[in-house]
């Protein structure tokens, strides 16, 4: 999603990181063979995703929604040497794709993929975390943010991906609408949730920075 003059977003990402070629490799094969390629993260926000990785240095990084796992290998470059990502997607049938790309990519053994719900698997994880990745079924975005919260480092980092829905969120809401009116909801939550502080930033569909006080 663009929300910037189509020049304006062609020189910011001119003037970016360019994505490393196994990503490039990775895109390439999900928009050939996967449903819904548009759900990829892409290079540029990749490129942010890594950046604030870099920042952070965490040692441990949950993601909920790890689709081909694109995403994954950009949070992945900023974990510290003993670090691990656990990432958690309930469709199955992505599961090869994503072990032929972490393999290729180095950091297997720092990654643990885990299919199923996760506002059944979240509860169960013992591991508290410095950052965290939310980019699922938006109905559930409220949910995953309670079931996180508690299980948060302090100055951990919230990541919330597609919170600007395609600029629905400023729109008329269509009363059938569950998803933007979850997301409305949610980034209302995120702004006056006191135990965090945050920033939504313009980042492609909207990209939520929420760190933990």
């Amino acid at each position: 999603m663009h929300f910037l003059p189509e020049k304006i977003d062609n020189y910011v990402v001119n003037h970016s990181q360019q994505e490393p070629i196994i990503l490039k490799e990775l895109s390439k094969e999900t928009w050939q063979k996967v449903l819904n390629p548009r759900m990829l993260s892409g290079a540029f926000q990749g490129r942010v995703l890594s950046m604030l990785s870099k920042l952070i240095q965490p040692k441990t990084i949950l993601e909920i929604g790890t689709y081909t796992g694109y995403s994954t290998l950009c949070l992945v470059e900023g974990l510290s040497t003993k670090g691990k990502i656990i990432t958690i997607d309930k469709n199955e049938e992505l599961e090869t794709l994503q072990n032929k790309y972490f393999e290729k990519s180095g950091f297997r053994n720092q990654i643990t993929q885990i299919v199923g719900d996760a506002t059944k698997i979240i509860p169960e994880i013992k591991e508290n975390f410095d950052l965290v990745f939310i980019d699922a079924d938006k109905s559930n975005y409220i949910n995953y943010f309670h079931l996180i919260i508690d299980k948060m480092n302090p100055g951990g980092i919230i990541l919330s991906d597609n919170v600007l829905w395609s600029g629905k969120v400023v729109e008329t809401l269509n009363p059938k609408d569950t998803d933007t009116k979850i997301l409305l909801e949610y980034n209302a939550l995120l702004n006056n949730d006191d135990r965090i502080e945050t920033v939504l930033l313009p980042i492609r569909d909207g990209l939520t920075v929420s760190r933990v006080k």
